[in-house]
């Protein structure tokens, strides 16, 4: 498996995040942490029930930055975004907790999910057990898993687990081969990432071209490079209803405006 450069570069660094994190707070205590959490509130259904209405299901992201364009957004406040983002028509969140790539943080998912009643997506690299059970602790309701950055064993024990916690799992790919090893998942959640991980250049081709290998049981999820109303149109043509929408909601000055905007305003 040949991740991207930037990709190994995170995970090596996640890794030692979770070797810092777990020698701090022990897993048996983020465990015991789990008694306290709040129930899950159905991130794939709330999808699902959206696309079943023919209507764009939108996960709306709360980032604050990216390894690729910097700082996005100056004020940035989860639970104002997060209002905003219900508001304007969102059906679930995602809210980027990776600290060193993209400025994100826990207490940012804590204060977006309490904020509305949307399902949260954690938006990390997850790539151990600890973080799973870290992310339901933490009130998540989904997690993702980077189908570039697992290996295959890997990949299905972190989906196993996070499904027996209660969680959702969006499992993110780029190419055919990657596709591939998702369906072998049990999921429904299937993302397609629009952005080169070499190269950080968008096409929605990539989408495009990975269509007609997606079963009809799974929801395609098309990410990044979604910008204009035309582009929705061009999704939505092709029968992908389902969105991760990030940086065009961020540099708006009213984010759940821009959404309705971009999703909902005839």
């Amino acid at each position: 498996m040949t991740a991207p450069t930037v990709l190994k570069k995170i995970i090596a660094r996640k890794f030692e995040e979770v070797a810092d994190r777990s020698g701090s707070r022990p897993l048996e205590d983020v465990k015991a942490a789990l008694a306290d959490a709040s129930s899950p509130r159905g991130f794939a259904a709330a999808m699902q029930a959206k696309v079943a209405q023919q209507q764009p299901a939108v996960i709306a992201e709360v980032k604050k930055a990216s390894p690729s364009k910097g700082v996005i957004r100056e004020y940035f406040e989860p639970a104002a975004i997060a209002k905003s983002y219900e508001a304007g028509g969102a059906t679930c969140l995602s809210v980027l907790t990776d600290v060193d790539f993209f400025q994100g943080a826990d207490a940012y998912l804590a204060e977006a999910r309490s904020a509305c009643s949307l399902p949260v997506l954690r938006k990390d690299f997850t790539v151990d057990p600890y973080q799973v059970y870290e992310a339901r602790a933490l009130g998540a309701d989904c997690i993702l898993l980077i189908a570039a950055a697992l290996e295959q064993s890997i990949m299905v024990d972190l989906h196993d687990l996070a499904l027996g916690l209660g969680l959702d799992v969006l499992v993110e790919v780029h190419d055919g081969a990657e596709l591939e090893r998702a369906l072998e998942l049990s999921t429904p959640l299937v993302g397609i990432n629009n952005r080169d991980l070499h190269t950080f250049n968008t096409s929605l081709e990539t989408t495009y071209s990975l269509l007609d290998a997606i079963p009809n049981d799974r929801l395609v999820i098309t990410e990044s490079g979604i910008h204009s109303r035309e582009d929705v149109r061009s999704m939505i043509d092709r029968q992908v209803h389902a969105f991760l929408v990030g940086e065009a909601f961020m540099r708006a000055e009213n984010p759940g405006a821009e959404l309705r905007r971009l999703f909902f305003e005839v």
